[in-house]
């Protein structure tokens, strides 16, 4: 097993980062450009939030896909494709004709980013020993969020120069440079050892794991917060796109800087998950996200961006904690376990505009607050009740020994 802060573990844990922020840069690339596109094309803030919602969606199925396969064949090879084929997926997008095309290329583009989260942290579960995994979970995790940064960056500044379509070619290009990188850093896998792929053998895993009550209260906790989290950003830029704020597209792409906080938390997430606790942790993130939440209803455009930043740490400080929670107590068939969560997170994600969009029209931003506070809640519960089966399992245990 590979331990951690040894020369492997930097290798491989650098070689899944890299890969983790080229499917979050191509993923969220589009963001910041929306409140154009819906000009563009002359849609509806929930029609041209479809641009999102396919992508994530596709990206959810594909995970049913990949983690099993993944199982049987091993993880790399998919990972290695699945980037390769996403960065030829947004060169095509720069060169779409229509809306509908659009869309197409982007449910294409969604199935295949799953490729690589449906199956990174199942091959560190391999690899790594528990140490290292957890330290290696909170940085792959901090690049999701640099990944999400970058692309709306790009996204929204390469749009402002030269078109909404700018930005897919600039994102494209980026992402097959780092894709001949990743291929040269990921390091041969050593423990996995394969399953030959059954249908009947993969429908049972999956079974098996959604009756698992510790893990289908992680993938509930991990989709409902990021329902709320992500659409709070694509919601956030039709408010600061409007008066009084009246941001362009390149202002809206920076304001996505504030996933640093993400960045930031999940950095730190192993070191507190080793004091408080791995429930404790996602109380706490889903605590800072309710909080941030409120802040953004300022009127000032500091506020939002404080509240926006606050959001980001609870945020990827639960989901680091949620996501390696699976990995620890999936009992067998890791990839297929980690890859449900995903599902269960990405649904969310493609969920999340018809959840807000009501709360959006009846009462603007406020309403979106209103609406985000009724689900976290919901996930604030659960990790309660984690936190009080783990604290029963220690005491049954210290009571054995």
């Amino acid at each position: 097993m590979i331990t951690v802060r040894s020369p492997a573990w930097w290798r491989a844990t650098l070689a899944l980062c890299l890969g983790s922020f080229l499917v979050f840069i191509n993923l969220y690339a589009p963001q910041p450009l929306l409140p154009e596109l819906r000009n563009v094309y002359g849609v509806s803030t929930l029609g041209i939030s479809l641009i999102m919602s396919v992508s994530t969606l596709a990206l959810a199925g594909a995970l049913l896909v990949f983690g099993p396969l993944s199982d049987a064949i091993g993880r790399a090879a998919i990972m290695r494709v699945t980037l390769l084929l996403t960065a030829l997926c947004s060169v095509a997008l720069a060169f779409a004709p229509t809306f509908e095309s659009l869309l197409a290329l982007r449910a294409l583009q969604g199935f295949l980013l799953g490729g690589l989260p449906a199956v990174a942290i199942a091959w560190m579960g391999d690899e790594f020993d528990r140490p290292a995994l957890l330290s290696a979970v909170g940085l792959y995790i901090g690049a999701n969020s640099l990944g999400g940064i970058s692309g709306r960056l790009i996204g929204g500044g390469a749009g402002e120069l030269g078109g909404a379509m700018a930005g897919f070619l600039a994102v494209g290009l980026l992402t097959l440079a780092g894709v001949a990188l990743f291929w040269k850093l990921l390091p041969p896998a050593r423990a996995f050892t394969s399953r030959p792929f059954e249908l009947r053998g993969a429908l049972v895993d999956l079974a098996g794991h959604l009756r698992h009550p510790l893990l289908l209260a992680a993938y509930l906790l991990g989709g409902i917060n990021f329902l709320i989290f992500i659409n709070q950003y694509s919601y956030i830029t039709f408010r600061l796109s409007d008066e009084p704020f009246g941001l362009g597209a390149r202002l809206l792409g920076m304001i996505f800087l504030t996933y640093l906080g993400g960045t930031v938390s999940s950095m730190l997430s192993g070191r507190l998950a080793g004091r408080l606790g791995q429930p404790v942790c996602m109380i706490l993130g889903i605590l800072i996200l309710m909080g941030g939440t409120l802040v953004t209803l300022s009127g000032s455009l500091a506020w939002v961006i404080a509240g926006l930043t606050i959001n980001a740490f609870g945020f990827f400080l639960a989901h680091s904690m949620a996501s390696s929670w699976v990995s620890r107590h999936a009992e067998k068939a890791r990839g297929s376990a980690s890859a449900l969560y995903l599902v269960f997170y990405y649904v969310g994600a493609s969920l999340g505009s018809a959840w807000l969009e009501p709360f959006w029209q009846l009462g603007g931003w406020s309403g979106v607050v209103l609406g985000s506070w009724m689900m976290l809640v919901v996930t604030l519960a659960i990790a309660v009740w984690l936190w009080r089966r783990e604290w029963s399992a220690q005491r049954v245990q210290l009571a054995g020994n």
